[in-house]
């Protein structure tokens, strides 16, 4: 039957049949959670890819992110929400379960990736231009406080690096040009409790904390050696470790600079890259000493240990970045060496460890790999694809 009109005329009953298909409907899809997910950056095209790692595939894709180019990611605590820090000075945050960006805001000219606070309501941005560190609101994105980076008796501005989350509500970063490691209380968000450690090092490049949260350790460029902060007792101050690993011997030029974002912490031992050098350093962290070193294919770019510690992965700058190689971190031994392709810029393992997702930029590929028998599960095409990110960081202090 028709209403005057022309338009079709509905009777109670008939609208109420069509309400109870379409509860129906809904009602098959399922809830979903988000502890197997994560994404997946494509630098040159601005955009994610949202991935499910118990599927071993590719969701959706997100367009609009702006320049990707060195792009890290954060997530709230309930892993729905990543925050994805961009080289334009992008902060965008992103929706995994409705693939769609929430927000996005330009807060700087040029930033280097973030943190998110202990307890998931604050983000911060460390930036290169015009340096410091912006907190923001996880929820809205409103910028809480604004903290420049400036250092010595003229106020020189210095690129931030380094900038990790700390127990406390607090975050931590270093200084590049300004040799400096600061931590600032955020518990009172808008006014921010800054406390200054100078004369760190040389140009610290980048930065990490222990998985416990207690040691903040930064990665010096200007010299050879790392400096430490032991955030239980800050009073203690920062000292220097592994002076000089490399003293007498010839430096090499640097091609990649290495990263420390992903602490490679296994049995009581760290293994960080040695600047400029083809291997890894593995420090004691009862006394802090170097404990050995592993001769390695390059010069080595991330050393990233499995969730269960027993085995430790190393990419490499060029001209070795297609090989990728395993260290027994019992042996301190190479027991594997892959080549997944050209161009190998990152390693991200599933929660549990029992596979790693490595991106293949030069090849458009991501390669998924047991990480027991080396074999390789899964290729997922990727435009260009640089960072990997899974929701599992959002519980780890750190990440």
């Amino acid at each position: 039957m028709r209403a005057s009109g022309g338009l079709p005329h509905f009777s109670r009953a008939a609208l109420a049949i069509v309400g109870a298909a379409l509860l129906a409907a809904c009602a098959t899809v399922a809830p979903r959670g988000t502890g197997d997910l994560g994404i997946v950056i494509e630098r040159a095209a601005g955009r994610v890819h949202v991935v499910d790692t118990t599927a071993r595939a590719s969701l959706a894709r997100i367009d609009g992110l702006g320049d990707l180019s060195h792009a890290s990611a954060v997530y709230s605590r309930d892993g729905r929400y990543a925050y994805v820090f961009g080289r334009d000075g992008g902060l965008t945050k992103v929706d995994l379960l409705e693939s769609r960006i929430v927000k996005r805001i330009v807060q700087a000219g040029n930033a280097i990736g973030g943190a998110i606070s202990q307890d998931g309501t604050l983000v911060a941005v460390s930036n290169y231009e015009p340096g410091g560190v912006k907190i923001f609101s996880a929820q809205t994105l409103e910028l809480l406080a604004d903290i420049p980076a400036v250092s010595g008796p003229d106020n020189r501005p210095s690129k931030v690096v380094g900038l990790v989350d700390a127990p406390g509500q607090r975050f931590v970063f270093s200084l590049f040009e300004g040799g400096e490691i600061w931590i600032a209380d955020a518990r009172d968000p808008r006014a921010p409790v800054l406390t200054r450690f100078a004369n760190v090092g040389r140009q610290p490049y980048d930065g990490t904390v222990t998985p416990d949260g207690r040691y903040y350790m930064a990665g010096l460029f200007g010299e050879d050696g790392l400096a430490l902060l032991d955030l239980w007792r800050p009073e203690s101050g920062v000292r220097r470790v592994l002076p000089g690993y490399g003293r007498g011997e010839q430096k090499l030029p640097v091609y990649k600079m290495p990263h420390m974002d992903n602490w490679a912490h296994a049995g009581g031992r760290a293994f960080v890259p040695a600047v400029g050098r083809h291997e890894v350093l593995i420090v004691d962290e009862t006394g802090w000493t170097e404990a050995g070193r592993v001769a390695v294919a390059g010069q080595p770019v991330f050393v990233i240990a499995r969730p269960d510690g027993r085995q430790v992965w190393v990419n490499f700058a060029p001209p070795h970045n297609d090989t990728v190689q395993v260290i027994d971190a019992a042996s301190g031994k190479i027991v594997h060496t892959l080549k997944p392709g050209k161009g190998v810029l990152h390693m991200e393992f599933t929660p549990r460890g029992e596979a790693v997702w490595i991106s293949v930029r030069d090849e458009d590929r991501v390669e998924v790999y047991d990480t027991e028998r080396f074999a390789r599960l899964a290729t997922l095409p990727v435009d260009k694809p640089s960072g990997i990110f899974f929701t599992a960081r959002a519980h780890r202090i750190g990440l």
